[in-house]
C-alpha cells in the first residue's frame, strides 16, 4: 500500500502540509505570538501612518482599540484588535488609543496605553511598560490611557477636523465632543479649533485596498493553510457524519497550522441548510443524499482567507445536482477570467451572472434567453448575492466599490473573493423539483497581478472529479 498523509489529505496537497507547530512563547502584552514570526516581513506601519498624517493637513484621527466583548457574564472572547489600528500602528491588544495629529510640528502620532496592574497581569498575562510599547510602536508621544480624558482634548484643539467614527468608544465620543463644543471660542481666540468629525474611512479604506508585499504573504499563508485544513477536512464528509465534526476538523487544520483560528464563523451546511447563505448552527447531521456546502477560512496574522467548496456526502455528483454544480464552476470560471489590471468588480460579476443565466436556461429552471434573463434579473431568486468582496485583514475588508468616477478599477495588490453560486430553496416555488433544497457556491481568493491575476486557493480543485478525489483519498 502507498504511503499516505494526513487523514483525508489529497496527494497533491500532502506535501503542503508542514509539522504541526510548537506552542509559542507567553505573549507580552501588545504584540501578539506569531508562527515564525522571524520568517514574516515587516508591515511598514510609520510609511502608512506618514500617508495618513499628509491628508490629514490640519486635521487629526483618532482611533481607540476595539472592546473586550464578552460572551456572558464575565466570560471574554478571545480579543480581536479593531483592524483599523492594527493597520496603522500593530497595536494587536485591547485599551489603546492612537491619535494623529497632522496640524503638529511635534508630537504627531500620539499613543495612549494601559498602565502595569499586577493584579489584572494575574489574570491575562505580563504587560509592557508604556514606554516600551511607545518605543516599539514608534511613537512621538506617550501618555497613560487613564490619562486620556484629560490629555486628549488640549491635543485635539490646534486641529480642525476629526477623523473619529462616534459610536465607538465612550470615552472618545465624550472627548470628541467636549472638542467640537471649546472649537468655536478656540476658533475665535486663535484662528484653529476642530469643526467637524469625519469617518477615518474616508482616508483608510483607499489605502486599504492595495495590500503592500509583506501583507501578500501574510494572505498568501492564510490561503495555504486553509487549502491543508479543507484537504484534511474533505476526508470527513460522509453519510452520518454531524456538520460539527467537519467544522471541528477544519478549524483544527487552522490552529495546528499556525492560524490565529477561523477568520469567520464556519459554515458547514448540508442538504437544503446550504440553501441560508451564512447558516452558521453547524448542528445536523449529514444525509446520505446530500451535497454539503462548507465556507470557511483561516486567519493568519490577522489576514483572512476565504474558501467555499460543495461536495456530496456520497463522493458522486450526478443527475440534476451535477448539471447544477457545473453551471456554478462555469461562472466560477468565468469570473476568474474577468479578473485583470483595469477592470472592475462590476465587470466579474458580470461574467458570472451572464454564465449563471445561459446554464439556468439550459438545464430547463428558466425560459427565454440569455440575454433575456440578464435584463429582466429572473436569475436573482436562485443568485441573490453579488460574486465577490474585498479580503484582508477582515474577511468582508473594508476600501470602496464605487467612486465618483464610476466602478472602482482593479490594480495589482488588489484581492477579493470570486464566489458564484445556486440556491434552490425548498418551498420557494421557482426550479425544478430535483433541485428543491440544493445549494451549491463555489469560492476562491484572488490577487490582482501587473498580468492578470492569481487564485491564491487554486490549490484546492472545483472540478467536481477532482474534488472526489481529495474527498476519498
Amino acid at each position: 500500500m502507498a504511503a499516505r498523509g494526513p487523514v483525508g489529505a489529497h496527494p497533491q496537497l500532502v506535501r503542503a502540509l508542514p509539522d504541526r507547530q510548537p506552542a509559542p512563547e507567553p505573549r507580552r502584552y501588545g504584540f501578539r505570538p506569531r508562527v515564525r514570526s522571524d520568517k514574516l516581513p515587516p508591515i511598514p506601519h510609520g510609511d502608512r501612518r506618514d500617508r495618513v498624517l499628509a491628508r490629514l493637513e490640519d486635521g487629526s484621527m483618532l482611533l481607540p482599540a476595539a472592546p473586550v466583548r464578552f460572551r456572558n457574564n464575565d466570560s471574554e472572547y478571545r480579543y480581536r484588535p479593531d483592524s483599523e489600528l492594527l493597520y496603522l500602528t500593530g497595536w494587536d491588544a485591547p485599551g489603546c488609543i492612537a491619535l494623529l495629529r497632522g496640524f503638529a510640528d511635534k508630537d504627531r502620532f500620539v499613543l495612549f496605553v494601559p498602565e502595569r496592574d499586577a493584579e489584572q497581569e494575574l489574570w491575562t498575562g505580563p504587560l509592557r511598560e508604556p514606554e516600551e510599547v511607545g518605543k516599539l510602536l514608534g511613537a512621538d508621544r506617550v501618555f497613560s490611557a487613564g490619562d486620556f480624558a484629560g490629555k486628549a482634548p488640549g491635543l485635539l484643539a490646534g486641529g480642525d477636523g476629526i477623523h473619529y467614527r462616534l459610536g465607538t468608544s465612550d470615552v472618545c465620543d465624550r472627548v470628541v465632543r467636549e472638542a467640537l463644543q471649546n472649537g468655536r471660542r478656540l476658533r475665535a481666540r486663535t484662528g484653529a479649533g476642530p469643526s467637524m468629525v469625519a469617518d477615518p474611512g474616508v482616508i483608510l479604506d483607499p489605502m486599504r485596498l492595495r495590500k503592500h508585499p509583506a501583507e501578500i504573504v501574510r494572505m498568501r499563508e492564510a490561503a495555504r493553510i486553509s487549502v491543508a485544513a479543507f484537504g484534511e477536512a474533505l476526508g470527513h464528509v460522509r453519510e452520518g457524519v454531524g456538520e460539527w465534526e467537519v467544522e471541528a476538523a477544519l478549524e483544527a487544520g487552522f490552529r495546528g497550522r499556525g492560524a490565529n483560528g477561523p477568520a469567520f464563523a464556519t459554515i458547514v451546511a448540508a442538504g437544503a441548510n446550504a440553501c441560508t447563505l451564512h447558516y452558521s448552527a453547524n448542528s445536523s447531521r449529514i444525509g446520505a443524499g446530500d451535497l454539503v456546502l462548507i465556507d470557511a477560512g483561516a486567519e493568519f496574522d490577522f489576514y483572512a482567507a476565504d474558501i467555499t467548496r460543495t461536495v456530496p456526502a456520497s463522493g458522486k455528483l450526478g443527475g440534476a445536482r451535477r448539471e447544477v454544480y457545473e453551471v456554478v464552476r462555469d461562472a466560477h470560471r468565468a469570473a476568474v477570467a474577468a479578473c485583470t489590471p483595469g477592470g472592475t468588480l462590476d465587470a466579474v460579476h458580470q461574467a458570472a451572472v451572464e454564465k449563471i443565466a445561459a446554464g439556468l436556461v439550459a438545464i430547463g429552471v428558466l425560459d427565454g434567453t440569455m440575454d433575456e434573463v440578464v435584463e429582466k434579473r429572473s436569475y436573482r431568486p436562485f443568485f441573490p448575492h453579488r460574486t465577490s468582496h474585498w479580503l484582508g485583514l477582515d474577511t468582508h475588508d473594508a476600501g470602496p466599490y464605487r467612486n465618483r468616477d464610476g466602478p472602482v478599477k482593479l490594480e495589482p495588490g488588489m484581492v477579493f473573493t470570486v464566489e458564484p453560486g445556486l440556491y434552490f430553496a425548498p418551498g420557494s416555488g421557482p426550479g425544478l423539483p430535483e433541485q428543491e433544497g440544493t445549494g451549491i457556491r463555489l469560492e476562491d481568493d484572488v490577487l490582482v497581478t501587473p498580468e492578470g491575476s492569481e487564485v491564491l486557493t487554486g490549490g484546492l480543485p472545483v472540478d467536481p472529479g477532482l474534488l472526489g478525489e481529495v474527498m476519498v483519498s
